[in-house]
């Protein structure tokens, strides 16, 4: 972390059994930076093919297409160059080399089962370096997720061998970020460490970690919007996401906001660090009656001088200019109940701190975010 890219990227390579290296690319990096064919420059011959065709959100088509791409050219190596589903789709790539997946069905046998990993799976031969232009996170976790466009679910894939063997954090790299997504992620990043502490399976290494975050992401996030330039804020925002993961490393699981995210990603087409926008302070009021204490200790950390955790993550949403409500994007009370269905889907849904036995006890909270 904190050097160039193209400084490290030998040393890390290095350390791969095999050499053969595919790079899966944001079409936005590859033609509105240079940062694409300074990866290629330094790779030289080790360079066996580029991917740019994984979209939003990580459809099914988009990963098994980069997939047979990697598999035809006889990859040893990923490299990802962007955001979270860029990373997301290069972990499920991995496992669809391994695991001879020949067809976008046939991903159906890499979907977790119970929160575990899919029986049988496999583990990844083509292992994978990171190399991450927003805060996303997804690079320092074992999980990854696809959407399936038919059923409108973003489905879960995990191994343990799954997370990225190596992650070089480079703030020069964000730098062409739109400032949105950039700052959105950032909000993201937050909600990971927010929901980490809050955790019913919280422990304390991953709480001191989520704290740490929480003091060095809101304040790091607000000088990058008023100075993109400031590669230390971006610095410190990096060094915050990666903090914020510590829990998600160690099996701690999330509650409400998580899992309401994954489907105002797969369902309503919301960017990924909007969701957490829109969700995370009234998830922290919903469950405040029965976490009031611990959410004290969040707001010291994010530096909320009344005491208000929600009130502070609502503030800082909009001082960084970003959307909190899902009016912003259409959405309708009238479509509040299938969203509520959907949600009772997802493996965090059940570890939320205050429970959600049912969709029509999840209404409520959904109502609030309109």
């Amino acid at each position: 972390f904190g050097q160039a890219f193209d400084r490290v990227i030998d040393k890390v390579l290095a350390e791969h059994p095999g050499q053969r290296s595919f790079v899966l690319v944001s079409k936005s990096i590859r033609t509105q930076t240079n940062d694409l064919q300074r990866l290629e420059e330094k790779l030289g011959s080790r360079l066996v093919g580029v991917f740019d065709g994984v979209t939003a959100h990580t459809p099914r088509e988009s990963v098994f297409a980069a997939a047979q791409a990697a598999k035809s050219a006889q990859a040893e190596v990923l490299i990802t160059l962007g955001g979270g589903s860029q990373t997301d789709a290069g972990k499920i790539v991995q496992l669809c080399l391994s695991n001879d997946i020949d067809s976008i069905k046939g991903m159906d046998r890499l979907r977790s089962v119970a929160g575990k990993p899919a029986p049988g799976l496999k583990a990844p031969k083509a292992r994978m370096i990171a190399l991450p232009t927003t805060l996303s996170a997804g690079e320092f976790t074992a999980y990854a997720g696809m959407t399936n466009r038919e059923t409108g679910i973003k489905e879960s894939v995990q191994h343990p061998y799954a997370v990225p063997s190596h992650v070089i954090l480079d703030p020069a790299l964000t730098l062409a970020t739109p400032m949105p997504l950039w700052l959105s992620s950032g909000v993201r990043a937050i909600d990971h460490a927010v929901e980490g502490y809050l955790s019913i399976h919280a422990q304390p290494f991953s709480q001191a970690a989520d704290l740490q975050a929480m003091r060095l992401l809101p304040q790091a996030l607000l000088r990058s919007f008023r100075d993109p330039s400031d590669l230390q804020a971006r610095f410190d925002c990096q060094i915050g996401m990666w903090l914020s993961m510590v829990g998600s490393q160690s099996g701690v699981s999330k509650g409400a906001s998580h899992a309401i995210g994954h489907l105002l990603g797969s369902w309503a087409k919301i960017p990924h660090g909007i969701t957490s926008c829109i969700t995370l302070a009234s998830v922290l009021r919903f469950n405040s009656v029965v976490n009031a204490a611990a959410q004290l200790e969040v707001a010291k950390a994010l530096g909320a001088d009344d005491g208000d955790a929600a009130g502070y993550i609502e503030r800082l949403v909009l001082d960084l200019n970003l959307p909190s409500r899902l009016g912003h994007y259409g959405i309708r009370a009238d479509q509040l109940p299938e969203l509520a269905r959907l949600c009772m889907h997802d493996r965090w849904i059940p570890t939320n701190p205050r429970s959600i036995p049912t969709a029509e006890s999840l209404l409520p909270l959904l109502e609030r975010m309109l």
